[in-house]
């Protein structure tokens, strides 16, 4: 297909903008997320090498990725927030969009956005499209006490979208009340369960795991943008040390993803007709080819706590919108918050863990950082540049949201293509009919471990949370262990605890396990 043959309803990416700063640039400049946010929404205009001011007073819809200080109710930013992001963003860039959003929690934000409002304007609801998101993590955490600290307070009119948190079955208070405070501890859970599933001794999945990161620390380090552009082995990544201290079993700070950032990203969307319209150049067109959004069971309603199979499902049928297989795909951004999230699309698409072709643009959540919510926004501004300078070839977007709860995927090219429907809705109603193991909040009696992680603290306060089945009846509960006892935290971190007998014991502060009389014995 030529372009000249394109319904000119057709969305195509037409500019990608990226900014950030660390705090140890030489010209630091304390710059807030808005400010972040449109200045990566300003390269982007640029970016279509057309009139960046006609092309903003075209934009009709922004959309906005939400800020991990707005992330969580009640959480509070310390040196103030816009209360309309969108909207902020917009008006530094001379934009006056009919339409403003601010989407739900979750990393999958950018990537849906895309595929969200790609549909959108093939539907012929709109024409140009501005989605953007910003972190300023750092600034934030470094100034939040100083004398001269800035105020990002700022007030907007206007209306706006906003979608909520969104936050149903990522977070719930039975599992902080079991430990469970934080997406390490639950990444964790399934990362020892993967590790049980393949028979592999602690120091055998810790150096895989450091093998599976290596190759993006590189990336990383080749990236201006990059929060940690720092070279590490594989060896450098498994092995705790004092600057790269456990955080939850088995991950160690340089595995996890890196929220000390100051990022943003931009990607601009039109019709074909828009394009043609405002002048942009052919060659910076970028097409959607396939894409994919699904969402996995809830974490305790996984009838396999080490696989997300609705993530591979995401990832196949976005391929399969596109017609293509994993071999044509040129570049890959895996979600890289925790090594299982790229373990478990490898995995599931027969994918080398060291495929030469690499599995991130950016260096990935460790490396690049962990942009909040807005990880993927990065990934796809590389990407589109990528595919720019590849005519013809294909690049791979998964996005992750909770503990592999969210999935979006994407398939870019400069290839022309008309807007493809997916079947996503479809697909999610199969897995929604998928059975779920019976869990009770109350467990009492002789079980057995299911999987299991123990969280650090910097202080070296450690805490044992188990994933178990009760003997009687196979039912899920989960458990910690009671304050002070290490025989627990023992069993949890010597040899192999994934199918270790315990007691398990409910209590009004929740569910408490013990080492079993015949764990004791084998001791």
């Amino acid at each position: 297909m030529t372009t000249l043959e394109l319904d000119p309803r057709t969305p195509v990416l037409v500019g990608v903008g990226q900014a950030s700063e660390r705090l140890d640039d030489p010209g630091y400049r304390r710059r807030s997320a808005v400010e972040l946010a449109a200045a990566a929404a300003t390269e982007a205009l640029t970016d279509t090498t057309s009139d960046p001011v006609a092309v903003a007073a075209a934009v009709d819809t922004v959309a906005g990725v939400r800020q991990i200080e707005i992330s969580i109710p009640g959480a509070h930013a310390p040196l103030g927030r816009s209360d309309n992001y969108p909207r902020s963003v917009a008006s530094r860039i001379g934009a006056s969009p009919a339409r403003a959003i601010l989407e739900v929690v979750g990393g999958q934000a950018p990537q849906h956005l895309v595929t969200e409002l790609a549909a959108t304007i093939a539907a012929g609801r709109s024409e140009v499209a501005l989605l953007f998101g910003s972190e300023a993590i750092s600034t934030a955490r470094h100034l939040r006490t100083a004398e001269d600290r800035p105020d990002f307070t700022e007030h907007v009119d206007g209306d706006l979208e906003d979608r909520g948190f969104g936050l149903r079955g990522i977070l719930s208070r039975y599992q902080t009340d079991h430990g469970l405070v934080g997406m390490p501890s639950r990444f964790a859970l399934v990362e020892t369960a993967r590790r049980a599933r393949l028979g592999q001794t602690r120091e055998e999945y810790a150096l895989g795991m450091g093998r599976l990161f290596a190759p993006f620390t590189t990336v990383a380090a080749a990236n201006p943008h990059a929060a940690a552009p720092t070279v590490r082995t594989a060896e450098e990544l498994a092995t705790p040390s004092a600057a790269n201290r456990p955080i939850a079993d088995p991950y160690t700070r340089y595995l996890v993803a890196r929220d000390q950032v100051n990022q943003g990203a931009a990607v601009l969307l039109m019709s074909v007709a828009s394009a043609r319209r405002l002048g942009v150049p052919r060659e910076r067109w970028v097409f959607l080819h396939g894409h994919a959004d699904l969402r996995e069971r809830d974490l305790f309603d996984r009838a396999d706590l080490s696989v997300s199979p609705a993530s591979v499902l995401a990832a196949q049928h976005a391929l399969d919108v596109a017609g293509i297989g994993p071999d044509r795909i040129t570049t890959f951004d895996l979600y890289s918050c925790f090594p299982v999230a790229v373990s478990n699309i490898c995995d599931g698409l027969g994918i080398d863990p060291v495929d030469p072709r690499g599995l991130t643009v950016t260096g990935g959540l460790p490396f690049f950082g962990g942009a909040g919510n807005n990880y993927s926004m990065h990934a796809i501004a590389e990407t589109v540049q990528r595919m720019r300078a590849l005519p013809g070839a294909f690049g791979f977007v998964g996005a992750n949201g909770g503990t592999m709860t969210k999935y979006s995927a994407g398939i870019y090219s400069t290839a022309p293509v008309e807007w493809r429907p997916d079947r996503s809705a479809e697909i999610q109603a199969e897995i929604d009919s998928w059975p779920a193991p019976e869990h009770v909040v109350r467990a009492a009696g002789r079980a057995t471990i299911e999987t299991c992680t123990v969280t650090h603290t910097r202080e070296g306060a450690r805490t044992g949370i188990v994933v178990g089945r009760l003997d009687d009846g196979g039912a899920r509960f989960l458990a910690r262990n009671a304050d002070g006892d290490d025989t627990a935290i023992e069993l949890l971190t010597v040899g192999e605890p994934v199918g270790a007998p315990i007691h398990v014991r409910s209590f009004d502060v929740g569910n408490r396990f013990s080492t079993s009389d015949a764990f004791r014995r084998q001791r």
